[in-house]
């Protein structure tokens, strides 16, 4: 893994910190030196070895479970973060789902919120309980994971999932404009077709997978490191002048 030195000491709090792109973003802020606090919902023995693979570089590390969807979870995780570490520098915005492919005429409420509660809601009430740490730091930064599906609409049936990422693009910008005086840089990345997490495991068919490739101009899908080294460079950052960026990471299938 690329070693980001400026990370060192850093305090780092990742949201679904221990499964698919948030398990790499995770080992690759311990390497660099950062203090983690690994959020998780059901990975639990994952985090715990990240928690091990921590501590065997010395550097501090605990793992939180908890629903983001429910404000007090969230609440809780970042009180609990920012006590263990001492403090807060950086967010990493990493949890979401797709949750199940549902087409408008299928669409039913309780599934749209559900979907908009998991990957932009949950992200809301986080930021919100997080800014008091953040700011109290000259420098700090947060990292939002949307999506290639936020920018194109999504294959068919992710109607609500790249609503909600379409609109992180959004959040991240106004949160950029509301934060920068006080210090704060927010950005996103947005990640095409990522293979070897639980997500494209589970929604997208190895057909499907081939002919997206086809059309990548380097014709290759991505990977979760493509990810993680994408966001510690905005996370390092934090004395730069990026902010209110998103970060395209699709290997050139869509440009704008």
């Amino acid at each position: 893994m690329v070693i980001n030195n400026k990370l060192a000491g850093k305090n780092v709090l990742i949201t679904a910190g221990a499964q698919g792109i948030g398990e790499s973003i995770t080992k690759h802020f311990i390497d660099s030196g950062s203090n983690v606090a690994i959020h998780y919902f059901s990975s639990a023995d994952t985090a715990n070895e990240l928690k091990n693979y921590a501590s065997e570089r010395g550097v501090k590390a605990v793992a939180l479970s908890g629903d983001l969807t429910k404000e007090e979870d969230a609440n809780v995780l970042v009180e609990k973060a920012a006590n263990i570490l001492g403090g807060i520098d950086i967010l990493v915005n990493n949890a979401g789902s797709l949750v199940a492919r549902q087409l408008m005429h299928d669409m039913e409420a309780e599934f749209w919120q559900k979907v908009m509660d998991i990957n932009l809601t949950s992200m809301m009430y986080v930021t919100r309980a997080s800014l008091p740490y953040l700011a109290k730091n000259k420098e700090s930064s947060i990292v939002n994971l949307a999506s290639l599906a936020g920018r194109k609409g999504g294959h068919p049936g992710s109607l609500a999932y790249a609503t909600s990422k379409g609109a992180i693009l959004t959040f991240t910008r106004a949160l950029s404009t509301e934060f920068g005086p006080q210090g704060i840089r927010v950005n996103a990345v947005a990640p095409g077709l990522i293979l070897g997490t639980s997500f494209h495991n589970t929604h997208t068919t190895k057909e499907s997978a081939d002919i997206t490739i086809k059309s990548i101009p380097i014709q290759r899908a991505g990977n979760a490191n493509d990810v993680a080294r994408a966001v510690l460079y905005l996370a390092s950052e934090y004395d730069g002048f990026i902010t209110g960026a998103t970060l395209d990471i699709n290997g050139g299938v869509y440009t704008m």
